[in-house]
């Protein structure tokens, strides 16, 4: 049974929200298009560059927890990861803006994001020669900045408020991918493409990838689901 531990980490990740997305009080089940159309948009290039990066060996998977079916060199359970995962963020960030009415940017929310933007750019020139590092920082710097200053997007505080609510499972889950609570990890590193800074046993720069992942997947959630108001 352990060789469908990561499918199961996926199931049990998605299961309830899929369950409550059909509750009278939150129907998400009439975004499920929309969520769909964001979630294959976002996860291309997400897949694309997992893929490389297993293709360089920057990190790998334990066929001990997988099926064993491959595309592009990833175990299928990854590919499913892009879509479980999303769904769960973009479903509770749905909720807690819907009932708690969360609010969009301030004004002064562009100081924050800005020196985020400057942050994560210091440390992909910093750790330049770390692949991973590199890679996840200068993407979610650039992220910032077009999301925010090109277009237009004003819920990166909520989107980021969600987010630190979310930490605690995605720590459970990312957890158990990178080696907490079992006998080895589901996803490897190597050690000289990432600072080496690990919360348990997940790389920080994990952390940072969700967050730029999350991020694309409720902004394009709510453009999408615009358009398919305004079709409906």
């Amino acid at each position: 049974m352990e060789k469908y531990l990561y499918f199961a980490v996926n199931f049990f990740t998605i299961i309830i929200c899929f369950i409550y997305s059909f509750h009278p009080k939150i129907r998400f089940d009439r975004y499920f298009v929309p969520f769909l159309k964001a979630g294959v948009s976002v996860a291309i290039p997400f897949i694309l560059w997992d893929a490389w990066f297993t293709a360089e060996g920057i990190w790998w998977f334990n066929d001990r927890y997988l099926a064993g079916r491959r595309m592009l060199g990833l175990p299928v359970e990854e590919w499913l990861f892009f879509i479980c995962i999303p769904f769960s963020c973009v479903f509770t960030y749905y909720c807690l803006d819907k009932f708690l009415n969360l609010k969009k940017d301030r004004p002064a929310a562009r100081y924050g994001i800005f020196f985020a933007i400057l942050l994560c750019l210091a440390i992909a020139v910093i750790h330049s020669d770390k692949e991973y590092t590199l890679l996840t920082f200068l993407t979610t710097g650039l992220s910032l900045a077009l999301l925010k200053f090109v277009l237009k997007f004003d819920g990166i505080t909520k989107v980021s408020l969600v987010y630190m609510i979310l930490l605690l499972p995605f720590l459970i889950v990312n957890g158990v991918l990178t080696g907490t609570g079992i006998e080895e990890a589901i996803v490897n590193y190597n050690p000289d493409a990432f600072m080496g800074i690990r919360i348990l046993t997940i790389p920080i720069e994990d952390a940072v990838y969700g967050y730029e992942m999350i991020l694309w997947n409720v902004f394009l959630f709510f453009k999408f689901s615009e358009n398919h108001k305004n079709h409906g």
